[in-house]
């Protein structure tokens, strides 16, 4: 009798093997993540299934959706998760995707995703959007379906006030995942949409390219005193060294740099600066320095300096 049940727990284990080596090998090409309809096509029973999640290979992060081995995947893994929970056709979007995109900083909150207009309604621990996306709305980003950085910014504008959905506008124009041409279409295809006011005020005022929230606000300090608007990390080469100055007047030769509190507490950025600074200066370049934090509780000392540094 023992031979026997050896003999029949051996026929089963070839076949547990394989499915369990196929599960962390989809899961490890996907952020440690993975569908019920991915486990069942990998061979796993729902008997199979229960008795993992009992042993704690797996752990229910959304209906139907899985993490393997252990229940905290990375970031990225949560996002992908969301939106495998909410079936075929959904997209991460709105300030989930920007966050993915890098054109907003990341915050704490459920997930945003967007689903066809007949899909499901409510997701729990999920922000769920309805909409039909075509194929110029999809895009795919470190293996999760997104909706496109222009349509992001679009709905986006419809959530943030015109300030932080320009800042966005200029971070991910910055960031090179977009242009306005882009953003011009997706208004027009769009025309009417909530968010589509915001978003077009965005680009009538003049969007520049900037690296962080930090830039566009003193970009838009800077334009709300009447200074004439500067070149925004436009890259000059001196001595064969690629320079990206924050704000630049080209006539003046004039120079201004933001610095952020990630600044302060780096002492090798602050040095590389003040290199930067000096080979700028050495060609005839005027440098001046702000801390984005100071800029916007008392700008006036800092208009005056441009003022008197020739910005007018």
């Amino acid at each position: 009798m023992p031979s026997e049940r050896r003999t029949a727990l051996d026929c089963r284990e070839p076949f547990t093997f394989r499915g369990d080596r196929a599960v962390a090998e989809l899961a490890a090409g996907q952020w440690g993540v993975v569908s019920t309809a991915e486990l069942r096509a990998c061979g796993l029973t729902r008997a199979a299934i229960t008795r993992r999640r009992a042993r704690g290979h797996l752990h229910q992060l959304h209906i139907g959706v899985w993490a393997v081995g252990h229940p905290s995947p990375p970031w990225e893994g949560r996002l992908l998760a969301a939106v495998k929970s909410c079936g075929p056709g959904a997209a991460l979007s709105h300030y989930s995707a920007a966050e993915l995109w890098g054109f907003v900083d990341r915050i704490a909150r459920m997930p945003d995703v967007t689903v066809p207009s007949g899909g499901r309604r409510r997701r729990r621990g999920i922000r769920v959007h309805r909409s039909d996306l075509d194929s110029l709305e999809r895009r795919e980003r470190l293996g999760i379906t997104v909706t496109a950085p222009a349509r992001t910014l679009l709905d986006l504008a419809a959530t943030l006030d015109r300030r932080r959905a320009r800042q966005a506008a200029r971070q991910a124009l910055g960031a090179n995942v977009v242009t306005l041409r882009q953003i011009a279409r997706q208004l027009e295809a769009r025309s009417g949409c909530r968010g589509c006011a915001v978003l077009r005020d965005a680009i009538s005022s003049g969007l520049a390219p900037t690296k962080s929230e930090a830039e566009s606000d003193v970009l838009d300090l800077i334009l709300e005193a009447g200074l004439p608007h500067p070149d925004v990390n436009r890259p000059l080469t001196i001595e064969g060294r690629r320079v990206v100055p924050d704000f630049r007047w080209p006539a003046q030769r004039l120079i201004l740099e933001v610095d952020s509190d990630a600044w302060h507490e780096n002492p090798l950025a602050r040095a590389e600066d003040r290199e930067r600074e000096a080979l700028l200066e050495r060609h005839g370049e005027t440098v001046l320095r702000t801390h984005w934090r100071n800029a916007l509780r008392a700008p006036r000392p800092l208009l005056q300096r441009l003022r008197r540094a020739g910005a007018f």
